[in-house]
């Protein structure tokens, strides 16, 4: 019987395919325990419980989070975000009333147009 050896382009692509895999798990595990960590509507009691669960069946405790969760995982990302730009403006001295008074200025230097001034303070208000 002879056996083929050694390492060939589909090997190659199957190890890429399995590392990838790897990688999205850790990351969607990571992004599960942020979220849960992050949580302020539960108590400490229910966020044991999802621990012990995403500790002691990892893949299935994923799942069940993100199907019973994901909803709103993104709606707590956003509210972080927010919040952390909020405080970076606080540090840093961000005034929506001085970065209005920028907008009028380049609108009357004629550097924006009437549209681009009007979506630019739409986001600042």
């Amino acid at each position: 019987m002879i056996m083929q050896s050694g390492f060939t382009f589909w090997n190659f692509l199957v190890d890429v395919f399995v590392i990838f895999l790897f990688i999205m798990w850790i990351w969607l595990l990571i992004s599960v325990f942020a979220d849960l960590f992050r949580r302020k509507d539960i108590r400490g009691s229910a966020k044991v419980i999802w621990i012990i669960f995403l500790l002691l069946l990892p893949y299935l405790g994923v799942f069940a989070y993100v199907l019973t969760q994901g909803r709103t995982m993104s709606s707590r990302d956003a509210e972080a975000a927010q919040e952390a730009r909020d405080h970076l403006r606080q540090v840093v001295g961000f005034s929506v009333a001085d970065e209005l008074s920028k907008l009028e200025t380049l609108k009357a230097e004629g550097k924006i147009t009437a549209d681009e001034y009007a979506k630019l303070r739409a986001k600042l208000i």
